[in-house]
């Protein structure tokens, strides 16, 4: 946290960090003053009168709300902008791993009350057999895993950031990047959800946390690494108080075709919450070349197999059933440029391994304040470039080597039949089990402490490390 306290000194010493005080960048690259701007967000010439922060946070999601309260605990105004009103829904399995437990732990997120439901492990089912497989004791990890819906999670998320600090504008629709004469982004052009004229926000820094679309970096250039895997993913709630109440997570390897019966590349959940409900749904990487299966139809294929005491039926269906894109291992490049930051789904930082993207969310939302909180404590200029294109390496210092191994897995094994041939081989041997679950939920310890981290750590050492990151 070395890079924090560092912005946190310039804070205090009155440098280019100063709270509240919106700098103007200097020189040629320079911002024009409203109206004045050139770019993709200057196609009306309003002149709008502009709203000013040091940093603007677009998505008050998982990964916009870390960015925003560590930033805030840096001392930097921050400024969220949501287009919707909160409490939302949002399409996801609901389930954190102990990786994204630590990420709340460490924005001070209070996981005991009311709404969090712990787990402690997975229960991994496949043509008839299931294993158990309890969350390993880490140091550098807690050993229980959670679950709580996103109706309120995100709105927990980004209160807590509040609290630190940050502010935030709800009803705010992004439609487009503000930039200067040198191409450089200098804010966003919004218009309210309830009407209104468009207004301007400006900042030095703009953080894109708006998801899978990524408009803003789409509009400025950066696009899907089409080579790299893709998933999409459908969930539904059920009232299901027989298995509201477990401690595992459930996932089922063994998903086919609701026609041919053939094996899937994807995987079921069932994620129980708590509240007398379950989050249910299954997510399956795309490929190229073949058509995807109904993936509705694959859901209901799959519940048909489930006890009818599960109650996973149309009857015990509290809502429709919703899907979303998963953009993964890190697909759209580059995470940062021109004063832009990508930051979670925006980024396509989901994990090619399982599909995981809270924890990844926050973990980048984290890395990218850590970056823009010392680069602001520096003039704008070379120095304060170098200082941001710290965001990209620490990704890839993060997930480089693991995620290239992922996209390779998922490419190339995972995306025929998912996790069904080898869990098939080895569901009877639960080390096994074990490790592999490890491997996909990145959960070692480093320096290693047991031989799984060993050889984990090993295999994952081996991969190259991936080029062209930035």
């Amino acid at each position: 946290m070395s890079d924090v306290n560092e912005a946190k000194d310039g804070a205090a010493a009155g440098g280019p960090a100063t709270p509240g005080r919106p700098e103007a960048e200097s020189g040629a690259a320079g911002p024009e003053r409203s109206g004045g701007s050139r770019g993709s967000g200057d196609a009306d010439g309003s002149g709008a009168t502009p709203r000013e922060a040091q940093v603007l946070v677009v998505g008050a999601g998982p990964a916009g709300s870390s960015a925003a309260y560590h930033l805030a605990r840096a001392g930097v105004d921050v400024l969220v902008l949501e287009k919707d009103e909160f409490p939302r829904e949002k399409v996801c399995g609901d389930g954190l791993t102990p990786r994204a437990v630590h990420q709340l732990q460490r924005m001070g997120v209070d996981v005991t009350g009311e709404g969090w439901h712990r787990s402690r492990g997975m229960r991994w089912i496949c043509d008839g057999h299931e294993v158990l497989i309890d969350w390993p004791g880490l140091t550098r990890f807690p050993d229980f895993g959670l679950t709580r819906t996103r109706h309120d999670f995100d709105e927990i998320l980004v209160r807590h950031a509040e609290a630190a600090g940050a502010r935030l504008e709800t009803g705010v629709k992004v439609t487009a990047p503000l930039t200067d004469r040198a191409g450089r982004v200098v804010g966003v052009r919004a218009v309210p959800r309830r009407g209104g004229e468009p207004v301007e926000y400006r900042a030095p820094l703009v953080i894109a946390a708006d998801g899978a679309s990524a408009r803003l970096a789409v509009a400025l250039g950066a696009h899907r690494d089409k080579a790299r895997p893709m998933a999409t993913a459908v969930r539904r709630y059920y009232r299901s108080p027989e298995r509201s109440q477990e401690d595992y997570l459930e996932l089922w390897a063994d998903l086919r075709h609701p026609s041919t019966g053939r094996h899937l590349p994807g995987y079921g959940w069932i994620f129980p919450l708590g509240d007398g409900r379950v989050n249910v749904g299954l997510g399956m990487l795309t490929r190229h070349r073949d058509r995807s299966p109904d993936l509705r139809a694959t859901l209901d294929a799959w519940l048909a197999r489930t006890p009818r005491a599960w109650g996973l039926d149309a009857e015990g269906a509290d809502g429709p059933v919703r899907s979303a894109a998963l953009p993964m291992g890190l697909n759209r490049r580059p995470q940062y440029g021109r004063g832009l930051l990508l930051v979670g789904d925006s980024a396509g930082a989901i994990s090619p391994w399982n599909g995981e993207g809270i924890c990844q969310a926050m973990e980048s939302g984290e890395a990218a304040a850590e970056a823009a909180a010392v680069a602001l404590t520096r003039p704008a200029g070379p120095a304060r470039e170098r200082a941001l294109q710290n965001y990209p390496a620490e990704l890839n210092r993060r997930w480089g080597r693991y995620y290239r191994l992922g996209n390779a897995a998922a490419t190339y094994v995972l995306s025929r039949a998912g996790f069904q041939p080898l869990l098939s081989r080895i569901i009877d041997r639960p080390a096994l089990v074990g490790g592999m679950a490890r491997l996909l939920t990145n959960l070692t310890d480093d320096p290693s402490r047991d031989a799984v981290d060993h050889v984990l750590n090993t295999l994952v050492r081996l991969t190259p490390a991936p080029t062209g990151t930035r």
